[in-house]
């Protein structure tokens, strides 16, 4: 056998044999609690660590951010922003970082200063994409209006974190 084909079949054995990686990165090891979003629009929340177990509630909201609070071999047990827990398969989260807007009605701001124009206004309930924070202000894009808001207006980041 000629060295490319062995260097061929071992590529192939990799790729067929490896794990995947995950791409929530929710692997085990990485600390809980901990924020990620839904990677999918139709997410089954399980009574418990399993498919056998019965499905309690189906979140609809591709993107939300969810809070990872245990983890059990492939399985997580989630939080939402109102509080509704349950458990879904690492495959259904993804790692990118969103927020969710609290409270009443926020405004978004062209920079971290509450005297700075405001870009717009966003309903509690929204979902953004979370881009970084800087000590009590993080900056969003919601539906392409992309500002600061302030850090105690938001779900899905914790009081204290850095997010760059």
């Amino acid at each position: 056998m000629s060295r490319s084909v062995a260097c061929l079949i071992a590529v192939v054995a990799i790729l067929t044999f490896a794990p995947p990686a995950s791409a929530a990165d929710t692997d085990a090891g990485q600390k809980v609690p901990r924020f990620v979003s839904l990677r999918s629009d139709q997410v089954n929340l399980r009574v418990g660590p399993g498919e056998n177990y019965p499905i309690e509630w189906v979140l609809t909201r591709k993107e939300m951010p969810v809070e990872i609070v245990k983890e059990f071999e492939n399985w997580r047990m989630i939080r939402d922003w109102q509080g509704t827990e349950g458990w879904v398969h690492e495959r259904m989260l993804t790692g990118k970082r969103a927020v969710i807007i609290k409270g009443g009605i926020r405004t978004i701001h062209r920079q971290p200063d509450v005297a700075s124009p405001a870009v717009a206004r966003a309903e509690p309930g929204v979902v953004a994409r979370l881009i970084k924070c800087r000590a009590d202000w993080c900056r969003i894009d919601s539906a392409d209006h992309v500002g600061w808001v302030q850090r105690g207006d938001l779900w899905g980041i914790y009081p204290d974190e850095v997010v760059q």
